[in-house]
Protein backbone atom coordinates (compact mmCIF):
# COMPACT_ATOMS: atom_id res chain seq x y z
CA UNK A 1 0.00 0.00 0.00
CA UNK A 2 1.18 3.60 -0.14
CA UNK A 3 3.16 4.45 2.90
CA UNK A 4 2.01 7.42 5.11
CA UNK A 5 5.47 7.74 6.26
CA UNK A 6 7.06 10.51 8.10
CA UNK A 7 4.35 12.51 9.30
CA UNK A 8 5.00 14.37 12.58
CA UNK A 9 3.34 14.96 15.10
CA UNK A 10 0.45 12.88 14.87
CA UNK A 11 -2.25 12.05 16.95
CA UNK A 12 -3.10 8.92 18.73
CA UNK A 13 -6.15 7.37 20.06
CA UNK A 14 -6.43 4.88 22.48
CA UNK A 15 -8.25 1.66 22.04
CA UNK A 16 -9.38 -0.54 25.13
CA UNK A 17 -11.95 -3.34 25.74
CA UNK A 18 -13.45 -3.87 29.23
CA UNK A 19 -15.52 -5.95 31.60
CA UNK A 20 -15.13 -5.66 35.35
CA UNK A 21 -12.09 -4.60 35.10
CA UNK A 22 -11.67 -2.44 38.23
CA UNK A 23 -8.64 -4.15 39.45
CA UNK A 24 -6.25 -3.26 36.09
CA UNK A 25 -7.67 -0.50 34.27
CA UNK A 26 -6.24 2.47 36.02
CA UNK A 27 -3.05 0.88 35.80
CA UNK A 28 -3.42 0.89 32.40
CA UNK A 29 -4.81 4.29 31.81
CA UNK A 30 -1.55 6.21 34.15
CA UNK A 31 0.04 4.23 31.37
CA UNK A 32 -1.19 6.22 28.54
CA UNK A 33 -1.32 9.76 30.00
CA UNK A 34 0.93 11.84 27.96
CA UNK A 35 1.08 9.39 25.48
CA UNK A 36 -2.22 9.52 23.83
CA UNK A 37 -4.68 12.69 22.67
CA UNK A 38 -7.14 10.03 23.38
CA UNK A 39 -9.00 7.29 24.87
CA UNK A 40 -11.74 5.06 23.84
CA UNK A 41 -13.38 2.64 26.28
CA UNK A 42 -15.71 0.42 24.91
CA UNK A 43 -17.38 -1.77 28.14
CA UNK A 44 -19.57 -4.41 27.59
CA UNK A 45 -21.74 -3.58 30.70
CA UNK A 46 -19.53 -3.76 33.61
CA UNK A 47 -21.18 -4.58 37.25
CA UNK A 48 -18.17 -3.20 39.32
CA UNK A 49 -16.22 0.16 39.28
CA UNK A 50 -14.91 0.21 36.38
CA UNK A 51 -16.76 3.21 34.68
CA UNK A 52 -16.54 5.03 37.64
CA UNK A 53 -12.61 4.84 37.35
CA UNK A 54 -12.63 5.69 33.50
CA UNK A 55 -14.32 9.03 34.51
CA UNK A 56 -11.76 10.00 36.46
CA UNK A 57 -9.56 10.21 33.54
CA UNK A 58 -11.30 11.74 31.18
CA UNK A 59 -11.84 9.20 28.48
CA UNK A 60 -14.76 8.07 26.35
CA UNK A 61 -16.77 5.37 28.14
CA UNK A 62 -19.11 3.75 25.50
CA UNK A 63 -21.05 0.86 26.60
CA UNK A 64 -21.50 -2.36 23.83
CA UNK A 65 -22.89 -5.58 23.89
CA UNK A 66 -20.32 -8.16 23.94
CA UNK A 67 -20.16 -10.07 20.79
CA UNK A 68 -16.90 -11.52 20.80
CA UNK A 69 -13.66 -10.63 21.22
CA UNK A 70 -12.51 -9.53 17.80
CA UNK A 71 -15.98 -7.89 17.43
CA UNK A 72 -15.87 -5.41 20.22
CA UNK A 73 -12.21 -4.83 19.40
CA UNK A 74 -12.85 -3.83 15.97
CA UNK A 75 -16.01 -1.75 17.27
CA UNK A 76 -14.14 0.03 19.92
CA UNK A 77 -11.58 1.29 16.94
CA UNK A 78 -14.13 2.08 14.78
CA UNK A 79 -15.25 5.06 17.95
CA UNK A 80 -11.63 6.35 18.02
CA UNK A 81 -11.12 9.79 16.32
CA UNK A 82 -7.53 9.68 15.46
CA UNK A 83 -6.60 7.30 12.35
CA UNK A 84 -3.60 6.10 14.18
CA UNK A 85 -4.24 3.22 17.18
CA UNK A 86 -2.57 1.89 20.05
CA UNK A 87 -4.99 -0.93 21.48
CA UNK A 88 -4.72 -2.22 24.83
CA UNK A 89 -6.15 -4.74 26.66
CA UNK A 90 -6.85 -3.66 30.52
CA UNK A 91 -4.69 -5.69 32.31
CA UNK A 92 -1.66 -4.20 30.15
CA UNK A 93 0.41 -1.50 30.82
CA UNK A 94 3.44 0.59 28.47
CA UNK A 95 6.61 0.25 30.24
CA UNK A 96 8.94 3.51 30.50
CA UNK A 97 10.65 2.64 27.57
CA UNK A 98 8.28 1.29 25.47
CA UNK A 99 6.25 4.74 26.83
CA UNK A 100 9.55 6.78 25.39
CA UNK A 101 9.71 4.45 21.57
CA UNK A 102 6.23 5.48 20.85
CA UNK A 103 6.59 8.78 21.59
CA UNK A 104 8.98 9.09 18.96
CA UNK A 105 7.10 7.17 16.68
CA UNK A 106 4.40 10.19 17.21
CA UNK A 107 7.04 12.82 16.49
CA UNK A 108 7.88 11.13 13.00
CA UNK A 109 5.15 7.99 11.95
CA UNK A 110 7.47 5.95 9.26
CA UNK A 111 5.96 3.01 9.33
CA UNK A 112 1.93 1.26 8.73
CA UNK A 113 2.13 -0.78 11.96
CA UNK A 114 4.74 -1.11 15.25
CA UNK A 115 5.49 -4.47 16.85
CA UNK A 116 7.05 -4.02 20.57
CA UNK A 117 7.36 -7.83 22.97
CA UNK A 118 4.96 -8.35 26.04
CA UNK A 119 5.93 -9.38 29.45
CA UNK A 120 3.30 -11.54 31.22
CA UNK A 121 3.19 -11.78 34.55
CA UNK A 122 1.16 -14.66 36.88
CA UNK A 123 0.60 -14.78 40.40
CA UNK A 124 3.13 -11.58 40.60
CA UNK A 125 6.04 -13.46 38.92
CA UNK A 126 7.44 -11.96 35.57
CA UNK A 127 7.18 -14.86 32.62
CA UNK A 128 10.84 -14.64 30.86
CA UNK A 129 10.17 -18.25 28.69
CA UNK A 130 7.96 -20.28 27.42
CA UNK A 131 5.19 -19.85 24.72
CA UNK A 132 4.51 -16.55 26.72
CA UNK A 133 7.66 -14.83 26.14
CA UNK A 134 8.95 -12.41 24.08
CA UNK A 135 5.30 -12.82 22.48
CA UNK A 136 5.65 -9.42 19.81
CA UNK A 137 2.83 -8.43 19.78
CA UNK A 138 1.01 -5.67 16.95
CA UNK A 139 -0.69 -2.93 19.06
CA UNK A 140 0.18 0.33 17.11
CA UNK A 141 -0.74 0.83 14.10
CA UNK A 142 -2.38 3.16 11.37
CA UNK A 143 -6.19 2.06 11.21
CA UNK A 144 -6.32 2.28 7.46
CA UNK A 145 -3.64 -0.62 7.17
CA UNK A 146 -5.58 -4.00 8.58
CA UNK A 147 -8.22 -4.71 11.08
CA UNK A 148 -8.68 -7.00 14.44
CA UNK A 149 -9.27 -11.09 13.37
CA UNK A 150 -8.06 -14.10 14.10
CA UNK A 151 -10.39 -17.13 16.18
CA UNK A 152 -12.06 -15.97 19.60
CA UNK A 153 -10.47 -15.70 22.07
CA UNK A 154 -7.73 -15.50 20.62
CA UNK A 155 -7.99 -12.33 18.88
CA UNK A 156 -4.46 -10.63 16.75
CA UNK A 157 -4.66 -7.50 14.70
CA UNK A 158 -3.90 -8.19 10.89
CA UNK A 159 -2.51 -5.75 8.73
CA UNK A 160 -2.52 -5.86 5.22
CA UNK A 161 -0.01 -7.79 3.24
CA UNK A 162 1.78 -4.31 2.15
CA UNK A 163 1.80 -3.42 5.33
CA UNK A 164 5.42 -2.01 7.00
CA UNK A 165 6.48 -2.91 9.88
CA UNK A 166 8.97 -1.70 12.85
CA UNK A 167 10.10 -3.05 15.90
CA UNK A 168 10.03 -0.81 19.40
CA UNK A 169 12.27 -1.17 22.03
CA UNK A 170 10.44 -1.75 25.09
CA UNK A 171 7.70 -4.29 26.85
CA UNK A 172 4.23 -3.79 26.99
CA UNK A 173 3.55 -5.36 31.12
CA UNK A 174 1.00 -8.37 30.84
CA UNK A 175 -1.00 -8.22 34.47
CA UNK A 176 -2.33 -11.75 33.69
CA UNK A 177 -4.05 -13.79 36.42
CA UNK A 178 -3.08 -13.16 40.32
CA UNK A 179 -4.05 -16.61 41.42
CA UNK A 180 -3.60 -20.27 39.56
CA UNK A 181 -7.43 -20.70 40.55
CA UNK A 182 -8.47 -17.51 38.18
CA UNK A 183 -6.37 -18.89 35.60
CA UNK A 184 -7.88 -22.28 35.57
CA UNK A 185 -11.65 -20.62 35.33
CA UNK A 186 -9.92 -18.63 32.31
CA UNK A 187 -9.23 -21.73 30.80
CA UNK A 188 -12.11 -22.91 31.22
CA UNK A 189 -14.40 -20.03 29.27
CA UNK A 190 -11.54 -19.72 26.66
CA UNK A 191 -11.32 -22.92 25.88
CA UNK A 192 -15.16 -22.68 25.31
CA UNK A 193 -15.12 -19.97 23.18
CA UNK A 194 -12.31 -21.23 21.25
CA UNK A 195 -14.21 -24.46 20.49
CA UNK A 196 -17.31 -22.60 19.22
CA UNK A 197 -15.46 -20.53 17.21
CA UNK A 198 -13.69 -23.46 15.47
CA UNK A 199 -17.02 -25.05 15.09
CA UNK A 200 -18.63 -21.92 13.56
CA UNK A 201 -15.67 -22.10 10.70
CA UNK A 202 -15.75 -25.77 9.79
CA UNK A 203 -12.73 -26.55 11.80
CA UNK A 204 -12.73 -30.08 13.37
CA UNK A 205 -11.09 -32.39 16.25
CA UNK A 206 -10.12 -35.87 16.14
CA UNK A 207 -8.74 -38.65 18.51
CA UNK A 208 -5.36 -37.78 17.73
CA UNK A 209 -6.15 -34.13 18.09
CA UNK A 210 -7.29 -34.39 21.71
CA UNK A 211 -4.53 -36.78 22.33
CA UNK A 212 -1.03 -35.55 20.86
CA UNK A 213 -1.45 -32.13 20.73
CA UNK A 214 -1.67 -30.95 24.22
CA UNK A 215 1.53 -33.13 25.01
CA UNK A 216 3.08 -31.79 22.06
CA UNK A 217 2.86 -28.25 23.38
CA UNK A 218 3.74 -29.05 26.83
CA UNK A 219 7.19 -30.42 25.26
CA UNK A 220 7.22 -27.49 22.81
CA UNK A 221 6.75 -25.23 25.47
CA UNK A 222 8.61 -26.29 28.57
CA UNK A 223 11.98 -28.32 26.81
CA UNK A 224 11.80 -25.89 23.62
CA UNK A 225 10.95 -22.55 24.30
CA UNK A 226 12.99 -22.97 27.84
CA UNK A 227 9.96 -22.09 30.09
CA UNK A 228 11.52 -24.62 32.82
CA UNK A 229 13.77 -21.24 33.49
CA UNK A 230 10.64 -19.75 34.97
CA UNK A 231 10.57 -22.56 37.83
CA UNK A 232 7.63 -23.77 39.35
CA UNK A 233 5.29 -20.95 38.16
CA UNK A 234 6.78 -21.64 34.38
CA UNK A 235 5.95 -25.51 35.00
CA UNK A 236 2.42 -24.79 36.22
CA UNK A 237 1.90 -22.51 32.76
CA UNK A 238 3.47 -24.83 30.60
CA UNK A 239 0.91 -27.31 31.77
CA UNK A 240 -2.00 -25.24 31.91
CA UNK A 241 -1.72 -24.21 28.42
CA UNK A 242 -1.38 -27.59 27.33
CA UNK A 243 -4.55 -28.54 29.42
CA UNK A 244 -6.61 -25.38 27.64
CA UNK A 245 -5.27 -27.28 24.27
CA UNK A 246 -7.11 -30.65 25.25
CA UNK A 247 -9.99 -29.15 26.60
CA UNK A 248 -10.47 -26.66 23.26
CA UNK A 249 -10.25 -29.85 21.24
CA UNK A 250 -11.75 -32.08 23.28
CA UNK A 251 -15.13 -29.71 23.52
CA UNK A 252 -15.09 -29.37 19.45
CA UNK A 253 -15.34 -32.68 19.47
CA UNK A 254 -18.49 -33.17 21.50
CA UNK A 255 -20.04 -30.15 19.48
CA UNK A 256 -19.41 -32.51 16.39
CA UNK A 257 -20.98 -34.81 18.26
CA UNK A 258 -24.18 -33.30 19.18
CA UNK A 259 -24.24 -31.99 15.13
Amino acid sequence: MDSKSNISDCKLSASIITFNEEKNIERCLISLQGIVDEVVVVDSYSTDKTEQICSKYGVRFIKNEFKGHVEQKNFAVSQCTHNYILALDADEALSETLRNSILKVKANWSADVYIFNRLTYFCGKPIRHGAWFPDPSLRLWDRRCGAWGGDNPHDKFIPVKSASKKFLDGLLDHYSYHTIEEYVVQINKFSTISAHSKFKKGKKSSLFKVLVYPRWRFFRDYFIKLGILDGWYGYVVCKSCAYEVFLKYQKLMMLQNKQ
